[in-house]
């Protein structure tokens, strides 16, 4: 029994905190701060817990995996969490159904960690839809707007027809294999024309999570639409563990077929990274502009993924962890701003720095590591990952990705020549940041320029495959 909650550990933890929300909740309650206090505490507790007795075991017959690499990337998810309850502490001390967003937030964490751990094709699927649903409930959390119901539905119809297509796919590959176990369909190498259908239409599935192009569409209106806290969690860290996992798959189940997933992956990394970029240079919108800043870096992390090498893997791993916290500080100072003043468009930026320049100095450094411009960590990441997929001789797919990193630049460095260098005369008022959006946005800044300049981090990581 030991074995079983030393190595879920992560998910009993969790799911301990739900238990407490919950009791909460039908008791006689408590304050809003009071209650976010102890769950930001509760969470910091278990993201100091979850770097501990990380082993290699498998429980449930093979159902539930987990080694010190998956382990790693469940605490990478906790800390992202983490520091959304901190950016956020405003807009959920406010907020009427404090604990019932917490329990949907938790909730889809927990299916995320099962869903990273899973060990077959049933468990993958039902962990996908736990970590899918609560988020759509999520999105409409902005009671009193239509744009945040009309997001909520746009997710959760998009989510159902992917898992749909997913499902799909899993059938077909289970009749064809008669296996769900990634174990045994690891070692299955007949490529019948049947079991590529199938793993089409399995890759289709993942495409529509991830946000690869063509099956980004919903992403940018459920961005703008749902709260901006809803906007994060599910621009870095669902979009983080879907990208864990799409990992695990390709690598650990489906390598057999790599000839067929590598141009897969190469074909729709090189439409994802462009179609990203030339449609974030029209938005006006910041949360569609992140929403389509996130569709490009998807596409560098798919040329990582195409390498099919334990250096794509730690590459892909490495460039999350930076990508929560460039995506989390930049989300956050979003919402920061629209709480206080009710605007997000770009143009209301000019002169940001005149009046916030600490939220100017934050926003800058984000768009900098999101742009991938050195020394923040978001060049290394990125320097990674073209790295990684160079490995595979693609010489001209890496010369498309780095091209679209010069792209990029131009509507990376337009927010920022906003907010420094374009004058305004009525620029935003001074706006007071609460302590502990300021100690999330401090720990996001520094995180991206201490994690690229510490090159032992990407070490460890390499280190746990």
């Amino acid at each position: 029994m030991s074995d079983y909650f030393l190595y879920m550990k992560s998910e009993w933890l969790v799911t301990l905190i739900i238990f407490l929300l919950l009791l909460i909740k039908i008791g006689k309650g408590m304050s809003n701060g009071m209650l976010l206090s102890i769950v930001q505490f509760l969470l910091l507790l278990y993201v100091i817990v979850g770097f501990f007795f990380n082993g290699k075991s498998e429980l449930f017959d093979g159902m539930f995996r987990t080694d010190p690499s998956i382990a790693f990337q469940k605490n990478i998810l906790a800390v992202g969490v983490y520091l959304i309850t901190l950016l956020f502490s405003d807009w959920l001390k406010k907020h009427q159904n404090l604990a019932e967003y917490l329990v949907l937030m938790l909730a889809s964490l927990l299916g995320m960690y099962f869903m990273i751990s899973s060990g077959n094709l049933l468990m993958f699927y039902l962990s996908m839809e736990l970590s899918s649903i609560p988020v759509a409930a999520m999105a409409n959390f902005d009671l009193d707007r239509k744009a945040s119901s009309e997001a909520a539905m746009k997710l959760i119809l998009s989510s159902a027809f992917s898992s749909g297509v997913l499902l799909f796919g899993i059938s077909i590959v289970y009749g064809v294999t008669g296996s769900i176990a990634f174990s045994e369909l690891a070692n299955y190498t007949t490529q019948s024309p049947l079991l590529l259908v199938g793993f089409v239409f399995l890759f289709t599935g993942f495409a529509f999570k991830l946000s690869i192009v063509p099956f980004h569409l919903w992403t940018a209106d459920v961005y703008e639409g749902a709260p901006a806290i809803t906007s994060s969690f599910l621009s870095a860290i669902s979009k983080g563990s879907i990208a864990f996992i799409f990992t695990i798959t390709l690598y650990r189940v489906f390598g057999s077929l790599e000839a067929i997933w590598h141009q897969m992956l190469v074909v729709l990394s090189v439409a994802t990274m462009i179609i990203g970029n030339l449609f974030a240079m029209r938005q006006q919108n910041m949360k569609r502009f992140l929403a389509f800043s996130s569709i490009a870096q998807v596409g560098f992390i798919l040329v990582g993924m195409s390498s099919h090498t334990a250096a794509g893997n730690s590459a892909v791993i490495y460039f999350i962890l930076i990508y929560i916290f460039s995506n989390l500080a930049a989300f956050g100072i979003v919402s920061v701003i629209f709480e206080r003043t009710g605007k997000e468009r770009i143009d209301d930026y000019k002169g940001l720095y005149q009046t916030n320049p600490f939220l100017s100095c934050i926003m800058a450094l984000a768009l900098f590591s999101l742009a991938g411009i050195p020394p923040t960590a978001g060049f290394f990441g990125k320097l990674f990952l073209l790295t990684a997929g160079a490995s595979a001789g693609n010489y001209w797919f890496i010369t498309i990705a780095a091209l679209n990193m010069i792209i990029s630049l131009y509507y990376y460095l337009r927010v920022v020549r906003s907010v420094f260098m374009e004058h305004n005369d009525q620029p935003l008022e001074k706006i007071q940041t609460n302590p502990a959006s300021a100690f999330a946005l401090t720990i996001c800044a520094v995180a991206i320029v201490l994690v690229g300049l510490m090159s032992w981090i990407y070490g460890y990581i390499d280190s746990l495959h």
